[in-house]
């Protein structure tokens, strides 16, 4: 009971705390399986599974609908089943990454069915200024969405290892290709969605240039990154540029009125630009 309670706790407060408090890594395998190993009395373990499974999803991070597991879940039970078992990444890899795979699906419908339908609560209270309203249901639902989520890892070692493998293998092949074939479409949503939101005409000519780099000529994400760096500097200093000049234009009518000179607005331009 102790060994079920605690690896729940750990997955309610580091995958939860994760999206409770931002973008901070607290739901990766690094940080959970050192917690398990030190919860169930064996930190070497923990943090060599922990660091093992890391390279394993470390490609993975969930932003938006690009969702492809979720290896909080994954990392806390790997460990604690290897832990128990007196057995390495042997034990824990073959539990792991289907573990992500239906972990990251029941996380979403937990999330689709808890949070969702309570979209229009808070779009009312918005428009009533019921700020502290807000705050209390913001929190009672993130505690019960990740009460039910952490229900998982507990009944998962309650009942042991051998029970969830048979769990998983009892899922039919078919549901599991389709969520591999669901996985490898979400990342193309996921690009979309960021696309509606952040899509600017202005700004097509780069997203263009980046396709180009990548598709084409096929180079590596780190020298289209620093590319994107090199583009943003330049543009940076130019906006910067066309600021101080708009700053002289508007400062050289008043400066002419003082002085009592007269120049017309293209000479003004002329001096602006050769100064």
């Amino acid at each position: 009971m102790y060994e079920a309670f605690a690896v729940a706790l750990v997955v309610f407060l580091t995958v939860g705390g994760q999206e409770l408090l931002g973008f901070s890594m607290l739901g990766r395998p690094i940080v959970i399986g050192p917690l398990v190993g030190l919860l169930l009395g064996d930190v070497k373990t923990g943090l060599m599974i922990g660091a093992s499974l890391e390279t394993i999803f470390m490609g993975i991070v969930n932003i938006g609908g690009a969702s492809a597991a979720e290896p909080g879940l994954a990392s806390a039970l790997a460990v604690a089943f290897a832990i128990m078992m007196h057995g390495g990444l042997g034990v824990a890899l073959p539990l792991a990454i289907p573990l992500g795979i239906i972990g990251l699906q029941i996380k979403t419908l937990i999330y689709v069915a808890v949070v969702g339908p309570f979209a229009s609560k808070f779009d009312s209270m918005a428009a009533k200024g019921n700020q502290k309203g807000i705050v209390r249901l913001h929190y009672g639902l993130w505690t019960l969405q990740w009460f039910l989520y952490s229900l998982i890892p507990f009944f998962a070692m309650l009942f042991g290892s051998e029970a969830t493998q048979k769990v998983l293998k009892m899922i039919p092949n078919i549901i599991v290709h389709g969520l591999s074939v669901a996985g490898n479409v979400l990342p193309a949503v996921g690009m979309a969605m960021l696309m509606k939101i952040l899509w600017d005409k202005n700004i097509s000519t780069f997203y263009f240039l980046g396709f180009l780099l990548v598709a084409y000529l096929k180079l590596p994400l780190i020298a289209v990154a620093v590319m994107g760096t090199i583009i943003a500097i330049l543009v940076a200093q130019r906006d910067y540029q066309l600021h101080n000049i708009g700053q002289k234009v508007t400062a050289k009518p008043a400066t002419a009125q003082e002085t009592g000179t007269t120049e017309t607005k293209e000479e003004q331009e002329n001096d602006d630009f050769f100064s």
